[in-house]
């Protein structure tokens, strides 16, 4: 008679492996308020961002050890807000003339994720600090940091920062799939994780202090941070990739205008080329997120397949209070 033995149990991915914190780590994190996770087991409260265990060393070490240059820049966005997007877009553009060929593009065969790393989720992670100084400049970095929280360096610097946000409802909607997705066992439901962003606990949120954060610095340093919406770039792309362009001081030439090197950094950018290429359609990054976790629909009002007009119109309360003193609205 032969035992059947039950497999091994599936090694627990890393971006759930929270085992090897320092000691120093362990007590800031023991210091400070928490909530139940949307992945991982618990979110803590840290400069006014929710990070989750796994992720706070590199925060910390990204907020000690980072020193910007005044040509880096760097991409900010809240979770799921077009940030493999515009990761692609902003890589794209700065290095076209480095790749002319479209047919060789790094794109094609590499995440956007792994061109653009964020620096405290890849570099910093677990507390490393690296050699940054190899990296051409400009450098090209992201964050899901909000302003506050970004180093010193970074703020006093002259470094730009390109920040993209997405309205609250779809933002919500595409962060309740995709940390299903990354989730062991279980799901949360649709009420349970509208509730926890309503309250504001959800990945480095509250979203409405993300986005006011650099809404704020943008009217105050508009040569500093270009304040983006996916909304407008998913509407006139032409013209948003343009605007972007003169911010980063590398607008499009009259011959780059006539080749139609603008709409073809489009082409190759688009939400339906990079999904159906076979790198994002398999394989993991490092950290242990599947590819294809980060492509799912990118689509304005999506939204309304999931909410209820009460919780969409709660969205929009919260909302529409949190920045009465902008003129910001979606």
């Amino acid at each position: 008679m032969h035992s059947h033995q039950s497999p091994p149990p599936s090694p627990i991915p890393k971006y759930l492996q929270a085992n090897d914190l320092t000691q120093e780590c362990r007590d800031i994190i023991s210091s400070l308020p928490k909530e139940e996770g949307w992945v991982s087991n618990h979110l803590h409260l840290y400069h006014g961002c929710w990070i989750t265990p796994r992720y706070m060393p590199g925060v910390l070490a990204f907020q000690k050890h980072f020193q910007a240059r005044d040509t880096d820049i760097i991409l900010a966005t809240t979770p799921k807000a077009g940030t493999t997007w515009l990761k692609a877009i902003l890589f794209s553009l700065l290095n076209r003339v480095s790749y002319p060929d479209l047919q060789k593009h790094p794109l094609l065969t590499s995440n956007p994720h792994v061109l653009v790393p964020f620096l405290e989720i890849d570099l910093y992670i677990e507390n490393q600090v690296p050699d940054l100084t190899s990296f051409v400049s400009p450098r090209l970095f992201s964050t899901h940091l909000s302003y506050n929280s970004l180093p010193t360096s970074a703020k006093v610097s002259n470094c730009k920062i390109v920040y993209l946000c997405r309205n609250p409802k779809d933002t919500f909607v595409s962060l309740w799939h995709f940390t299903n997705k990354l989730r062991l066992k279980g799901t949360n439901s649709l009420e349970e994780a509208f509730d926890k962003f309503c309250r504001g606990v959800s990945l480095y949120g509250p979203y409405w202090d993300h986005v006011l954060s650099f809404w704020k610095e943008s009217i105050e340093n508009p040569q500093k941070v270009l304040f983006l919406k996916y909304e407008k770039m998913k509407e006139q792309p032409t013209y948003e990739l343009r605007k972007v362009a003169e911010f980063l001081g590398c607008p499009f030439t009259p011959g780059e205008e006539a080749k139609g090197v603008v709409n073809d950094i489009l082409r190759l950018c688009s939400f339906d080329n990079l999904s159906t290429l076979e790198v994002n359609k398999s394989g993991k990054l490092s950290s242990g997120e599947a590819n294809e976790a980060f492509f799912r629909r990118g689509e304005v009002g999506d939204y309304t397949n999931y909410l209820t007009p009460e919780m969409a119109e709660k969205l929009d309360r919260i909302t529409e209070e949190k920045f009465r003193e902008t003129q910001l609205k979606f």
